[in-house]
């Protein structure tokens, strides 16, 4: 299989990180794993056509770019990374209506 088959293949944060075979904390995947392969998938759209054709090189940027999204919530958290929309979303505003103002 190629490497793009292996890709295709796998599924889960976990499945990716053991492909790669990176160490991880369960604990943290587990909270964070859409996070984390949201992150690697932005990181590697931000590589866009700079990734290298050779399947040893670019399995070893993949490997590269899954850790680094990964460790970016070893120490950090869903929120306080942003990674999705929701998070960069302003917060509501409060709007007061008065009990006069209702009307039965």
């Amino acid at each position: 299989m190629s490497f793009e088959d292996d890709m295709e293949e796998l599924e889960s944060a976990e499945d990716f990180l053991q492909y790669f075979e990176l160490d991880y904390d369960q604990t943290i995947v587990h909270v964070n794993r859409l996070h984390i392969l949201q992150r690697f998938h932005d990181y590697l759209d931000k590589g866009g056509e700079q990734l290298p054709e050779d399947e040893d090189s670019k399995r070893q940027v993949y490997k590269t770019l899954l850790s680094r999204a990964y460790m970016d919530f070893v120490d950090s958290d869903a929120q306080t990374e942003k990674v999705f929309k929701v998070f960069n979303m302003p917060d509501p505003a409060n709007v007061f209506i008065a009990l006069t103002d209702i009307k039965t």
